[in-house]
């Protein structure tokens, strides 16, 4: 029976090949019709035979383009308009959006392959891409996704790209950003001052100066990055001189997967990540044999590695002799990537040698992705390239909530209908230039997503940049959030989870109810409340962030809080360069001299890293806590220092005779290591221990545990407390899609805002 249906397609259906895909299919099953973009999505009308429309409408989802999610297909009967073949007809621009962003994808085995060919019009083309390759978020300037509408308008198509765009049976059927050498974008190469260095070959000349040592700024998708040859020693340590990033790790890209087994221990999961089309930095297992140099990683037993994801990339590591490049965000130290053309210059002065730089626009910075495995589960330390702005979905409408995150690591989530768009990693609030990135991007954001703004929510911390920042903005509410309950409520939001819940969340810093620093807690409740039932005994930090920049007062303080005299002796015993101004943190601890109170992960695992020697003065955020765990076996179960569970209103865990034992074990110079492995072990027996003790105190309550928190990031805590707890028939959720550090804190606050807001409405 000749019939006809309206299709309506929502979800990540532009810029990944669809509409191209729905027109062969309708030829397949012999189907007239149309398909086009619009601000809902992609909108198909079919007319035809019913069974063969059936069939098109099984294969719509099982047969679409690998960078295609669908999230909803709605079909309507109509009246057959005698349509006499089927067409992609032009965009519409109208209508309410609906839009799921396209994300940046890695470059294609198809595109490489044909990249590879002498005979190929594309041969050692840079900037070669097809429908499921290559730029999307970082050149889009309006929607819906259409080549006038982003940084390629500027580059009319010659006649082989154009027969290939209008090709429907072509895999560059309407790919937005196709190009080639003669219509295209083009690279160049510039020395110290932007001046262009005469060379016929722009990409050849970049490769005998990477393997004469010097350090080149390269313009990729999403910024430019710094890279060296990782295998030159000198060129490294030039590097984190002229970048002023002593000690944080350098992340590496490895020309190919079997160049990365020469680096580290590779398991399926990570190789699949290293080959995606997202193609994030995994965190891996060094081997011990990689011939890089020893300035990378530092002191530790990981190394941050990725595959390359643009054709440039993979022409520039094609040289057998640059196997391996170092690739790190190209930015002086605390500000944002730099990715403006007319800004490159200013910002790596005294940092680049030479910049190898093109001609198509970076309209949206976006940093690299970082991963890693964590006990068999994906653990994000940071989601932005090849994953943003993807939507999460959820089962609660979240339409005009926009949550602001917090000071570090920050990200901004907005909500529309079911989905929820987290931004990309903008970083530590800390300077104009951040915020100005952040303001940048949340409003293009806005623009694109295209909802009401109605519910603004920040943290509670009251010194964060985002409380005077939500103001310039026309908010009818605002929510502020707790900030470990954001932590809580994401990790249940994320596995579904509606019902009552314990929340074990462990964290650097966050601003307590009751005005003391956060960090270390055990709550009951759900997305929209709380109840804290245990927590770290608080110890003062004199100083207050100059104790979190210098671990080893940290220590001192604690030290001297815990013991007394007996402290400040211990204290002086471990740190017997710092006589003096232990004296003066007493002095200020006994007056209350900018002293704040916490009780957090990060900052006792801050203290026992400067007590064992390990950092006692922390370059880059979180280094104390991160070296310490690179010291300890996760496939060994360490006995643990003992602890209290003191019972008063609120359960309070005492590891004073822990941080006592572990100062007498450095000084009688037991192997570091060990006491590393017992610290942990410690955090985790008391964690268990105070679960026992509040089950006890609800019997009735419900056994699912959610984990969260930036220090749910270390392998053997993760592992271990989820072990322990799975043995006493707790079910055990750990973040997996949302980073547990601070970059999934604006999702968690948007959840609790919804869940409040909810509340509301049903009283």
């Amino acid at each position: 029976m000749h019939t006809a249906v309206k299709v309506a397609v929502r979800g990540r259906v532009q810029g990944v090949g669809f509409r191209p895909f729905v027109f062969v299919l309708a030829d397949v099953y012999q189907l007239n019709g149309t398909v086009q973009n619009n601000m809902d999505g992609v909108k198909i009308y079919l007319e035809g035979e019913s069974e063969q429309i059936q069939l098109f409408l099984a294969d719509l989802k099982k047969k679409s383009p690998r960078l295609a999610k669908i999230n909803e297909i709605v079909i309507e009967e109509t009246e057959p308009q005698n349509a006499i073949n089927f067409t992609i007809i032009e965009s519409s621009r109208s209508g309410t959006s609906m839009l799921v962003i396209p994300i940046d994808s890695a470059v294609c085995e198809e595109c490489l392959a044909e990249m590879n060919d002498p005979k190929n019009f594309r041969y050692q083309y840079p900037f070669i891409n097809c429908t499921q390759c290559g730029p999307r978020y970082t050149i889009i300037e309006e929607l819906p996704y259409d080549r006038p509408y982003t940084s390629m308008k500027s580059f009319p198509m010659c006649d082989d790209c154009r027969e290939e765009y209008d090709n429907p049976n072509n895999r560059r059927h309407h790919a937005q950003p196709i190009a080639c050498p003669t219509c295209g974008p083009m690279v160049k190469l510039l020395d110290v001052l932007g001046v262009e260095v005469d060379s016929k070959n722009p990409l050849m000349a970049t490769i005998t100066l990477l393997k004469e040592g010097k350090i080149l700024a390269l313009k990729g998708i999403g910024g430019y990055h710094l890279c060296c040859d990782a295998h030159n020693e000198r060129a490294v340590a030039e590097l984190r001189k002229r970048k002023n990033r002593p000690s944080r790790p350098l992340a590496v890209m490895a020309a190919t997967l079997s160049t990365v087994e020469k680096l580290a221990e590779l398991n399926k999961a990570e190789c699949d990540l290293l080959k995606s089309p997202e193609s994030p930095i995994v965190v891996l297992r060094k081997n011990g044999q990689s011939g890089l140099a020893e300035g990378i990683a530092p002191a530790m037993s990981t190394i941050g590695v990725m595959l390359p994801y643009t054709p440039l990339h993979h022409l520039l590591l094609a040289d057998p002799e640059l196997s391996c490049l170092v690739m790190t965000s190209a930015n002086p130290s605390g500000l944002p990537i730099v990715y403006k053309d007319d800004e490159y210059i200013h910002y790596l002065a005294g940092i680049a040698d030479f910049y190898l730089v093109h001609n198509r626009e970076i309209l949206h910075p976006v940093d690299d992705s970082v991963v890693q495995v964590n006990n068999g589960k994906l653990d994000f330390l940071r989601r932005s390239r090849g994953y943003v702005p993807d939507p999460f979905t959820t089962d609660k409408d979240v339409t005009g909530i926009i949550a602001f995150g917090g000071q570090q690591k920050t990200t901004f989530t907005i909500g529309r209908n079911e989905q929820i768009f987290v931004g990309p990693h903008i970083g530590d609030l800390e300077n104009i230039e951040t915020i100005d990135h952040y303001q940048k991007e949340l409003a293009h954001l806005l623009k694109w997503v295209d909802t009401k703004v109605q519910t603004a929510v920040i943290d509670a911390h009251p010194n964060y940049h985002i409380q005077k920042l939500v103001k310039e903005y026309p908010f009818e509410d605002l929510i502020e959030v707790q900030h470990h309950h954001a932590h809580m409520a994401a990790c249940l939001d994320e596995h579904r989870i509606s019902s009552q819940s314990y929340g074990i969340i462990l964290d650097g810093t966050g601003y307590g109810l009751d005005g003391h620093i956060w960090g270390f807690e055990i709550f009951y409740g759900d997305t929209a409340r709380f109840e804290r039932l245990a927590h770290l005994h608080y110890t003062p930090l004199p100083g207050s962030e100059k104790c979190i920049r210098e671990p080893w007062r940290n220590a001192a303080a604690m030290l001297i809080s815990h013991h007394g005299v007996e402290g400040m002796d211990l204290a002086k015993a471990i740190f017997p360069d710092k006589y003096a101004e232990i004296d003066i943190l007493k002095l200020m601890i006994e007056k209350k001299i900018n002293t704040v109170y916490a009780g957090t992960c990060g900052r006792l695992f801050d203290a026992v890293s400067a007590i064992c020697g390990v950092t006692k003065v922390s370059s880059y955020d979180g280094e104390a806590a991160i070296l310490l765990a690179e010291l300890v076996d996760e496939m060994v179960i360490y006995e643990a220092y003992p602890f209290v569970v003191l019972e008063t209103d609120i359960l309070t865990i005492d590891f004073s005779k822990m941080i006592k034992e572990i100062v007498v074990d450095v000084l009688a110079e037991k192997e570091i290591s060990t006491i590393s492995g017992r610290f942990h072990e410690t955090v985790v027996q008391a964690i268990v221990a105070v679960m026992e003790q509040v089950q006890i105190q609800k019997p009735d309550a419900n056994r699912n545990v959610v984990l969260s928190g930036g220090s749910i990031h270390n392998r053997y805590l993760r592992k271990r407390i989820k072990s322990e707890l799975t043995k006493r028939d707790f079910n055990v959720f750990v973040p997996e899609l949302v980073p547990c550090n601070d970059g999934g804190l604006s999702y968690g606050q948007l959840v609790v805002a919804s869940a409040k807001k909810g509340a509301k409405t049903c009283v």
